[in-house]
């Protein structure tokens, strides 16, 4: 079930990492990849507990996906060009989205 629905101009939006975020009431975050919303998916997860958001948007209004960035690579497959340093909170991030059930 879905905890709250959110525009998505009321979510915090990361640049560099690509990802948008919105605190969740057990202390953590909600987290949506640039990516996934491109995708069409409208469900943010917390990483900590079982409460997940509805994100309200139009596809159009959301920044482009950098140039280069290769969509079909988008199932958890490693392009090689992330740093170190964007490695280091990224890949338990993604291990928890892959394992969240949806």
């Amino acid at each position: 079930s879905i905890y709250e629905e959110v525009e998505i101009e009321d979510l915090d939006y990361d640049p560099e990492k690509l990802m948008y975020t919105y605190p969740c009431p057990c202390g953590d975050k909600f987290r949506i990849s640039l990516e996934d919303l491109h995708d069409g998916e409208d469900i943010a997860p917390c990483p900590s507990c079982t409460l997940r958001i509805m994100i309200i948007y139009e596809e159009e209004d959301l920044p482009p996906l950098p140039e280069g960035f290769d969509e079909t690579d988008s199932e958890g497959e490693d392009d090689g060009e992330e740093t170190e340093e964007d490695k280091s909170g990224s890949d338990l991030d993604d291990a928890v989205k892959r394992l969240t059930i949806r």
